[in-house]
């Protein structure tokens, strides 16, 4: 798997919530700009005919997945946005003809944590926790930071956090994302504990308490058990930054592993791209991620 260049092919899809029109054609604008043919699937611009909240019923939205990983004239799977509802179409997914289809670009990033844990899981693919471009947060910045790591998978990602919560060095392949998905996704066959990991955790509008319950279920789950380091983004809208940071705190500093405070991804304008599945390094402030274009399958 490469990088991509101008003149290549990339899948717009919607494994989640609808994209507004106006956001899906500005979607479409931005990837263009990069020289790149966009070819929107039909979920791209529809709404389930009764769950409104949902960008078309889970068959269609599986199926529309489903080919564009197997397009082979597709270089990259971009999703347009997040929302809810990728969660629902996963058991429709053909797990053993996307393998045999063989390795793509892939990225999106909240609700869509859980297209990032069923193909590290069932495919061994690395892919990319970024901006989506069809997203309310998507900008200038946002967009340059996605577009310089898709445009040079072989140079490492250098991220930058504001503090620590617990300091020190670590090395391991990351993994992760939004917080709820994560969470939710206890007890299903993609849920479980990389070995060696370094873990990347953002979330939106949740209550403190509600980030405690979350992270207490990932800890009784195991899910932190082999864990060497872990990075937070961001945690917009979710209280009282102080009190969040006290949350976090209390609940991941027992693990007794290196703690980044505000890297720069999640919900947030300007959001940094982070790959996962990738071998990476913790020391001080900075998240070092090595190069995303070497498949582990």
């Amino acid at each position: 798997m490469t990088g991509l260049r101008a003149g290549d092919t990339v899948a717009l899809v919607t494994p989640a919530g609808p994209v507004r029109a106006d956001l899906l054609d500005r979607a479409t604008a931005a990837l263009e700009t990069w020289g790149l043919t966009v070819k929107r699937f039909a979920t791209a611009g529809n709404r389930h005919p009764a769950l409104r909240y949902l960008a078309d019923t889970d068959e269609r939205r599986a199926a529309d997945f489903q080919a564009a990983w197997r397009d082979a004239s597709v270089s990259a799977v971009i999703c347009a946005r997040g929302g809810y509802g990728t969660q629902r179409m996963l058991d429709l997914l053909d797990w053993d003809a996307l393998r045999a289809a063989g390795p793509k670009i892939f990225t999106g990033s909240s609700d869509v944590t859980a297209l990032h844990q069923a193909i590290a899981a069932h495919l061994g693919v690395p892919t990319l926790f970024s901006p989506m471009p069809g997203g309310s947060l998507w900008d200038e910045d946002a967009a340059a930071h996605l577009h310089r790591v898709l445009f040079d998978p072989g140079t490492p990602v250098v991220i930058h956090a504001r503090d620590t919560l617990v300091p020190g060095t670590a090395d391991g392949i990351t993994t992760g994302g939004n917080l709820s998905l994560l969470a939710s996704s206890v007890g299903a066959p993609e849920h479980r504990p990389v070995r060696g990991a370094i873990a990347i955790l953002e979330d939106v509008a949740e209550d403190p308490y509600r980030l405690d319950r979350m992270l207490t279920q990932l800890l009784r789950a195991g899910w932190f058990a082999d864990v060497t380091g872990i990075v937070l983004g961001s945690w917009t809208g979710c209280g009282d930054p102080a009190e969040v940071r006290t949350v976090l705190a209390e609940r991941l500093g027992p693990l007794g592993v290196p703690v980044l405070w505000e890297a720069g991804f999640g919900h947030l304008p300007g959001s940094v791209t982070v790959p996962l599945g990738v071998p990476a390094t913790i020391d001080g402030v900075v998240l070092t991620c090595g190069p995303y274009c070497a498949v582990r399958y």
